[in-house]
């Protein structure tokens, strides 16, 4: 079994002080380790950080992403990743960049690596000024991209949506946001065989209702299991944004067919139920 040993158990404390239009520098490999292994501290300083990190091929923003990739890669989410990170931060990576990277590493990496990554890189952004727009204060809830505006569906739409495609191999989904109050219309995924689809809250108070049935509430960590032909809506809670993972369940001859919208009346009376 691989054994990961933390930066902390050689007492290297990373001590970097870098501006993308600034040479960066590093004197942590002499503080920590000068007198104990001088040739190291030396190529640690001077070549790693002090060429490498400075060569003009990449930006250090590029650099900081590579890094992390390589070190998730590898499972290392000790102290020495979150060092990384927060060297990322101060390179310009952003915490939307860093969340779609992570998510993407996951799927070559590892799931539980990345978990640990992202436990990292939640702490590494939390100190940012507090925004007031209320979609950026929602992606702080969660760890999937809100993603770009749905404009391919939004006439299937009551409210705006937002899509941000998370994987397109063996099983393809997306993230789903919705503001509050925004539901699709009624549709039905239609299959021959199989098909359906599997819903995953991962943020937020939605709603979701079958034909002929109660509406069900969706709390993050619920999972939904829809049918294939099978008449339904999801959407938002009137009081709440909402995410959910959408993953399109393979089947023969699948396509989605879309009715009319859930009307405000129907919609409304969904509030008073408990």
């Amino acid at each position: 079994m691989k054994k990961i040993i933390s930066a902390s158990t050689f007492g290297i404390i990373l001590t970097l002080q870098a501006m993308t239009q600034q040479p960066i520098s590093q004197t942590a490999g002499r503080l920590q380790l000068g007198a104990f292994a001088p040739e190291f501290a030396r190529l640690n300083d001077d070549m790693l950080f002090g060429q490498i990190w400075n060569r003009p091929g990449l930006s250090p923003h590029d650099r900081s992403m590579v890094t992390i990739a390589t070190l998730v890669g590898k499972g290392v989410v000790d102290a020495s990743l979150a060092h990384h990170l927060q060297f990322a931060k101060s390179n310009g990576v952003t915490r939307t960049e860093i969340s779609e990277m992570l998510t993407h590493i996951a799927f070559y990496a590892g799931w539980p690596d990345a978990w640990g990554a992202f436990r990292l890189a939640k702490d590494v952004w939390a100190d940012e000024v507090e925004e007031t727009d209320a979609k950026a204060a929602f992606q702080r809830q969660m760890v999937f991209p809100v993603g770009a505006p749905n404009t391919e569906y939004a006439r299937y739409f009551t409210g705006d949506s937002y899509l941000a495609r998370v994987s397109t191999g063996q099983i393809p989904f997306s993230n789903v946001t919705f503001e509050p109050r925004c539901r699709n219309h009624w549709h039905m995924h239609r299959a021959l065989r199989g098909g359906g689809q599997m819903l995953v809250c991962v943020a937020g108070r939605g709603w979701y209702q079958e034909e002929g049935k109660p509406a069900v509430r969706m709390l993050p960590g619920d999972v939904v299991h829809v049918p294939a032909n099978v008449k339904h809506w999801h959407g938002a809670a009137a009081d709440s944004w909402f995410a959910h993972l959408s993953f399109e369940l393979p089947g023969t001859k699948t396509s989605v067919e879309w009715f009319d919208p859930v009307t405000d009346t129907e919609y409304d009376a969904l509030q008073t139920v408990k």
